[in-house]
């Protein structure tokens, strides 16, 4: 029998423990939001060793667990979540992520990481899908020696290959700068599913160039890339109400569609000095007003539920 994505997703999911979400249908109502991207981790690092030499001291803040997180996103009518691989703080080791989905398989999914270095990247993805790990992190931010080199190695290319049969998402962390080299794997891969994190980063330093949302914009022709509009504290003038992004928004949204855009708080770092996680997810509940209620339903819940919960 062939089976589906789907179905090996669902049978996992069903191994790791089915029992794991105690709310019931009227409170899954009150939160029907996704959060496509957050990180969380524990304060113990004897059971999930931090890499390179860390310690308790350089958690910051010291701790963000599963229910700290959800703690602050059931307010805002969050009830689930794509938990992202903290590549600073635990690397290729996706354990404590896992375990998250494991207890709570309802309520999570993961975008984990995979050395693309080291043979078997591919394989490893396939293990990692009933686990309940539907994407997985790029970057160049973690290649120290040669970062203009992040996509060439053989282990990259077996990646997106595998992507293209699992529909496990490439989920880009990147600057403008790096688009172009996405755009051509994106071509050469076109059943890849791939996601942009972030806008590409575009406003970091408080300017939204045109020519940068031009490179960004031009993915939307690829139909299985979408573009995660989130971390408002990182872009523009890094604080509420973060109006200034809504120009930029409105750009992608005419461009790649609601069905392609997800949004996302990029928490802990949105909770933290003057931005909230209130304020993030305001942004687009309250003050798009070129975007009916139905797409909004898209940039809020049903384009990441597509994506990484297959649904």
């Amino acid at each position: 029998m062939n089976m589906t994505r789907r179905d090996i997703l669902r049978m996992g999911t069903m191994a790791i423990g089915a029992a794991a979400f105690s709310g019931n249908a009227q409170a899954e109502d009150k939160t029907p939001w996704i959060d496509a991207h957050s990180h969380i981790w524990p304060p113990e690092t004897d059971t999930f060793p931090l890499a390179g030499g860390q310690t308790k001291k350089d958690l910051n803040p010291p701790s963000f667990t599963d229910d700290e997180l959800m703690a602050i996103a059931r307010p805002e009518g969050v009830g689930r979540v794509v938990l992202i691989q903290h590549s600073g703080y635990h690397l290729f080791d996706n354990s404590y992520l896992i375990d998250a989905v494991r207890r709570h398989p309802k309520l999570f999914r993961v975008v984990g990481m995979v050395d693309d270095r080291r043979p078997g990247a591919g394989a490893e993805m396939k293990k990692l899908l009933p686990q309940g790990v539907t994407g997985f992190r790029i970057t160049p931010f973690i290649r120290k020696d040669q970062p203009e080199l992040w996509l060439d190695s053989p282990g990259m290319t077996e990646m997106w290959k595998t992507g293209a049969e699992t529909k496990q998402a490439m989920c880009c962390l990147i600057n403008a700068q790096q688009l172009p080299g996405i755009d051509v794997l994106c071509e050469r891969y076109p059943d890849s599913p791939v996601v942009i994190d972030h806008f590409a980063r575009i406003g970091v330093d408080g300017q939204m160039r045109e020519d940068d949302i031009k490179l960004l914009a031009r993915l939307a022709r690829h139909k299985l890339t979408s573009v995660k509009i989130s971390a408002y504290y990182a872009l523009g003038q890094k604080q509420p109400p973060h109006l200034e992004l809504i120009p930029m928004i409105k750009r992608l949204y005419e461009t790649f569609g609601p069905q392609r855009l997800m949004w996302a708080s990029d928490s802990p770092y949105q909770i933290q000095g003057v931005n909230n996680y209130k304020a993030s997810i305001s942004l687009v509940k309250d003050h798009l007003d070129f975007v009916s209620a139905e797409d909004r339903q898209w940039l809020l819940r049903k384009t990441a539920e597509r994506v990484f919960f297959f649904g």
